[in-house]
């Protein structure tokens, strides 16, 4: 029979993984608890923490969807980071060729 774990045990857990960035594997052996559950709690996680609800455990299809979305926007926020620090560096490349004075 499945072992119920409370909520707060769930999001200590979670808190463990992604505040604190402990590795999955570790935080499964030090609380004794499954590697599939530990992945479910944080995917859980992270939708919540981006407005989305997640799809109830017999669902498949909605999960392989949420697991999509979550997955495009961390290409997404990775892209945005890239195109960031790229305008960044071209701003002080900009600084410094304009405040150079001419001969």
């Amino acid at each position: 029979m499945p072992v119920k774990y409370s909520s707060e045990f769930k999001r200590d857990a979670v808190a463990l993984v992604l505040a604190q960035g402990m590795s999955q594997k570790q935080v499964c052996i030090d609380l004794g608890i499954s590697k599939s559950a530990s992945q479910v709690w944080v995917r859980d996680a992270q939708l919540r923490g981006r407005g989305i609800e997640p799809a109830p455990a017999g669902d498949g299809d909605a999960q392989r969807e949420q697991a999509k979305m979550l997955k495009r926007i961390r290409e997404l926020e990775m892209e945005n980071e890239v195109l960031r620090r790229a305008a960044a560096y071209l701003s002080q490349a900009n600084l410094r060729i304009g405040s150079a004075s001419p001969k």
